[in-house]
C-alpha cells in the first residue's frame, strides 16, 4: 500500500461535510478539519484526546475503538452562544497508508431535536387548549342530565356557556387548519395582483360592529391602486387579525390608525415595496414579549386572550402568510403608548 503523506489525511478530513477528528494509536489527535476545530477548539492537534473530548461517553467509546478497532456510536453535547447543541458521533477505525487511528465524525442533530421538541410542545398545547372546553362541556352535560334536568333557568344558562365553549373549540380547529394550510403553501409564491387598499377597506367594513362595540375610532385613508402580488384571501386574513387584535386589546375608546405607504423610502426587502402599519393607542406590550409573539400559542395575557376569543395562533398565521408573500412583519411597542404592527410586502410590477 502506498504511504499517504500527512497532507493527504488533512485533505480527506477537509472533504468531509461533518466535523471530523482523527485520533492516533497513541491517543493523541493527529488531524482535525475546520468544522472539527470550530466545534472542539483551535490548536487541539497533537494534544491527548481527553483534553478536547471531556465527556465520559465519548472518551469510553474512543478508548474501546482504539482497543478493538470496532465501529461505535455515541453522542456529544455542547453549547453554542448559549444554545444547547447535540451531535451524533460515529467512530470507526481507519488506516490510510502508514497512518491509522479512530476517526470521529460529528453530525449536528440540534435542528432535528428542536423540531421534534416543537412537535411535542404543539401537541401538548393543542391538547391543553381542547381539554378545558371539553371538560366544561362534559360537566354541564352531566349536570343537565342529572340535577338540572328540570331547572329551566339553569338549562338556559348552561346551554349559553356550552355554546361559548363549543365556539371556542371551533375557532381553535379553524385556526389549526388555517395554520396547516398556510404552512403547506409557504414555499408557493403568490403572483396575482391584489389591491391592498380594497382588501383593508373590506376588513374594516367587516369589523365595523366590533369597533363600534368597543367605541373604537379607526382612521384609514388609502391611496388608489396600490397593488401587491399575493393571495387576496390570505392577505385579508392578515389584516383582519391585526386590526381585530388592535380593537380587542387596545381597550375601550382606543384610536387606531392604519397607513398604507406605496413608496416607502427604505425597506429591508431591497425591491419596490409597500408598507402597511396598524397602530393603536392601547396599553402596549412589554418588550420582553415581542420576540415571542408570533410563536404558536404564545400569549402575553392568557386569561385576557381567552376571554376575547383568542386561540394564540393568529400572529403565527400572520407570520407564515407574510413569509409566503416574501414580506416582513415588524412589531414595535412601548408600554403605555400603544403598539404598531408593520407589514412590508413587495409591490406589484408587470414582471412580478
Amino acid at each position: 500500500m502506498t504511504e499517504v503523506p500527512d497532507q493527504g489525511i488533512a485533505s480527506v478530513l477537509a472533504a468531509l461535510p461533518l466535523a471530523a477528528v482523527l485520533i492516533g494509536p497513541d491517543a493523541h489527535i493527529s488531524a482535525v478539519n475546520t468544522l472539527g476545530a470550530d466545534l472542539l477548539g483551535r490548536a487541539i492537534e497533537g494534544r491527548h484526546f481527553m483534553t478536547a473530548l471531556r465527556q465520559p461517553d465519548v472518551i469510553d467509546a474512543v478508548e474501546a475503538s482504539l482497543a478493538d478497532r470496532q465501529p461505535r456510536d455515541t453522542q456529544y453535547h455542547s453549547s453554542d452562544a448559549g444554545r444547547d447543541t447535540s451531535f451524533a458521533v460515529s467512530l470507526g477505525f481507519v488506516e490510510i497508508g502508514a497512518t491509522s487511528g479512530v476517526l470521529l465524525c460529528f453530525e449536528d442533530l440540534s435542528e432535528k431535536e428542536q423540531a421534534s421538541q416543537m412537535r411535542r410542545d404543539f401537541v401538548a398545547n393543542v391538547s391543553h387548549e381542547l381539554r378545558t372546553p371539553l371538560t366544561a362541556l362534559i360537566g354541564f352535560i352531566e349536570t343537565l342530565q342529572g340535577p338540572a334536568r328540570h331547572d329551566d333557568k339553569a338549562i338556559d344558562r348552561f346551554l349559553g356557556i356550552m355554546q361559548s365553549e363549543a365556539a371556542r373549540m371551533e375557532r381553535l380547529v379553524r385556526d389549526l387548519l388555517s395554520l396547516s394550510r398556510v404552512e403547506s403553501e409557504e414555499r408557493v409564491r403568490a403572483k396575482d395582483p391584489v389591491d391592498l387598499g380594497r382588501i383593508i377597506g373590506s376588513v374594516l367594513h367587516t369589523l365595523r360592529p366590533l369597533a363600534k362595540e368597543s367605541a373604537c375610532e379607526i382612521a384609514f385613508d388609502p391611496p388608489d391602486g396600490v397593488r401587491v402580488p399575493g393571495n387576496s384571501d390570505q392577505l385579508q386574513q392578515v389584516f383582519t387579525n391585526l386590526v381585530e387584535n388592535a380593537i380587542k386589546y387596545g381597550g375601550k375608546g382606543n384610536a387606531i390608525t392604519i397607513t398604507l405607504d406605496p413608496s416607502p423610502p427604505e425597506t429591508t426587502l431591497r425591491v419596490p415595496a409597500v408598507v402597511v402599519r396598524v397602530r393603536d393607542r392601547g396599553p402596549g406590550i412589554d418588550p420582553r414579549h415581542i420576540p415571542r409573539l408570533t410563536e404558536r400559542f404564545y400569549r402575553v395575557d392568557t386569561h385576557r386572550s381567552r376571554e376575547r376569543g383568542g386561540t394564540g395562533l393568529g400572529l403565527a398565521i400572520v407570520k407564515h402568510i407574510v413569509n409566503r408573500h416574501r414580506g416582513r412583519l415588524r412589531i414595535d411597542s412601548t408600554p403605555g403608548q400603544g403598539s404598531a404592527f408593520t407589514v412590508i410586502l413587495p409591490r406589484w410590477t408587470h414582471s412580478a
